[in-house]
């Protein structure tokens, strides 16, 4: 790499630094995963235990620890807040771009390395995804680094092959240098793939397997199984793993089957999670994080299809191929699956940018064209659909539509612009510089249009209602969430509720520690009415039963959806 290329590469990651971590803070967190996820650590914090999660002060094992551990690290060092809840994610997030970046360099070239760059940071769904408080992509950054790590174990054995050949001797220093690359690679990769089991559980470690045995099957390439490090790569991981999954059911005998049996088999298997979705619910949102790069995404599948492309080498590790199973399999498997989330296919998405960024790299006019028109055609249907977020019966209200009106024009009008002028300067054949300035714009309209949905924090967060209560709220004051549970309320009140005639996802918890749960509102009114002093929060509409029934309640706030009561 020239000096001048160092330069730019450095100057650009810190621009894209700077757009990627501003907004952190400025959105409140969202219902239901932002609050949950930044409630767990808060815990683990204010608990001192960080080996049983808890959320509401009830065990939960939906998943596993390693970013509850991050985020309690961030709390620890920069105080509790709505950027150190997201760090994690935006962290690991930047990260994946820098890291399919540097992919790109070594399996192709830099002029794929860098489009594969612009392609994931300009992703709407990659970005949002980013910013938004779940594991998902803390998991896809472990999973996409395992994967990247095999491939380059993978060319660094077929290096150590051509070494060996070209020496005639199977221990010459070029040999044996690679053979010890290959080995650091596919420890890395054993590494990362325990990471990801600490993030999110067996995907990490099933979904990589799985792509690899399809890979050996197709191209009877079986000599890779001899390449893969196993007992070394498996102790690495059982130590690393291991500990956590050991301790935690130590201490909880019950973490094992609710873990690995349900959370995993039962909820792929049955609607149990209630987040059903048809076969195609995945195309909508592949299709989305592939936007404005559609014309390089067909050109990619038909390169996989035309025999005049060159295979690679006879014997040597085909990089693509493996890439495109990845994709294939991981989107099949969620697709199939029972329970489904949009987040789900993530993994997906840093492996496809490589994909794309190959075609991206031919700098083909016409691609470009393309792209700046379907840029200006999704602000025009943006801006089309963007009344129906204020329609008559919904949650958004018409003040909170026009305070994110400002942020959706200028997000829109910006794109607008640097797409004409994209388009323009494609027609003049500088292809190059369109595609980054195209690139840098929709990272930019989604940064700015996602800031502005902190407009319906009223009612998708608990902030404003904490704010409101907050003086009211002292240590060790009851304080009862009846017929509810607003995720984010919890962290903003910095303390746990006592839940009314509510369970949701918390019935596991409830179910070992049913003296901290209140099954019906009878108990309730009984209980409110023997406290000196209480705080209660609870639906409008539940608010409205209560107070027929002449309970007394003071309102100390409200938001949208929401009534915050004491006992006066």
């Amino acid at each position: 790499m020239s000096s001048t290329t160092r330069t730019l590469v450095i100057l650009a990651a810190v621009g894209f630094a700077v757009l990627w971590f501003a907004n952190l803070q400025y959105r409140d967190l969202f219902q239901t995963d932002e609050g949950r996820y930044a409630e767990i650590p808060r815990e683990m914090v204010a608990s001192g235990d960080w080996v049983t999660p808890r959320l509401d002060g009830l065990l939960y094992f939906e998943k596993p620890v390693l970013q509850y551990w991050t985020t309690a690290v961030a709390y620890e060092l920069f105080g509790q807040s709505n950027w150190t809840s997201r760090l994690w994610t935006a962290l690991t997030g930047f990260l994946g771009v820098l890291m399919t970046m540097w992919a790109g360099w070594r399996l192709f070239d830099w002029r794929t390395a860098w489009c594969a760059a612009l392609l994931l940071a300009s992703s709407i769904y990659y970005v949002i995804m980013g910013h938004f408080n779940t594991l998902d992509m803390g998991v896809s950054f472990f999973m996409g680094m395992s994967v990247f790590a095999f491939l380059f174990a993978m060319r660094a054995a077929d290096d150590a092959q051509g070494s060996a050949s070209a020496a005639g001797d199977r221990k010459s220093g070029a040999a044996r240098g690679n053979i010890s690359a290959r080995r650091g690679w596919m420890y890395l990769a054993w590494i990362a793939a325990a990471l990801g089991m600490l993030s999110k559980g067996l995907e990490a470690v099933v979904l990589p397997g799985l792509v690899f045995i399809i890979y050996t099957l197709v191209t009877r390439d079986w000599k890779r199984w001899k390449q893969l490090h196993v007992y070394g790569g498996i102790l690495l991981f059982v130590a690393i793993a291991g500990p956590w999954y050991v301790v935690v059911s130590l201490r909880n005998p019950s973490f094992a089957y609710h873990f690995f049996i349900f959370e995993h088999f039962y909820r792929f298997l049955t609607p149990e999670a209630h987040r059903p979705g048809s076969w195609w619910y995945f195309i909508p949102i592949l299709l989305l994080g592939l936007l404005p790069w559609w014309p390089q995404f067909v050109r990619s599948i038909v390169s996989l299809f035309r025999r005049g492309d060159a295979p690679p080498a006879p014997g040597t590790f085909n990089y693509l191929l493996f890439l495109w199973l990845w994709c294939v399999v991981v989107f099949v498997f969620f697709s199939i699956s029972s329970s489904k989330l949009a987040s789900y296919i993530l993994p997906i998405v840093p492996a496809l940018a490589l994909i794309v960024g190959q075609q991206m790299a031919k700098l083909r006019r016409g691609d470009l064209l393309i792209s700046a028109l379907l840029c200006m055609a999704l602000v025009v249907a943006t801006l089309w659909l963007a009344p129906l977020l204020q329609r008559e019966g919904g949650d958004i209200s018409l003040d909170m539509y026009k305070a994110f009106l400002p942020w959706l024009f200028g997000g829109c009008a910006l794109l607008l612009v640097v797409a004409v002028a994209v388009f323009f300067v494609a027609y003049f054949r500088c292809v190059r510089v369109g595609t980054a300035l195209l690139a840098v714009a929709l990272l930019l309209a989604t940064q700015i249009v996602t800031t502005g949905a902190q407009a319906f924090s009223p009612v998708y967060s608990g902030h404003s209602l904490a704010r409101q209560i907050s003086a009211y709220n002292k240590p060790g004051l009851p304080f009862y969430s009846v017929n509810d549970y607003q995720q984010s309320l919890p962290f903003y009140l910095q303390r746990t509720l006592t839940l009314v005639a509510y369970q949701g996802e918390l019935y596991f918890g409830i179910q070992h520690a049913p003296g901290q749960w209140i099954p019906d509102l009878d108990t309730f009114i009984k209980r409110w009415g023997n406290d000196s002093q209480a705080l209660a929060v609870m639906p409008t509409a539940t608010y409205a039963t209560l107070e027929k029934q002449g309970v007394p309640m003071q309102i100390l706030g409200r938001d949208p959806e929401r009534i915050a009561v004491k006992k006066p």
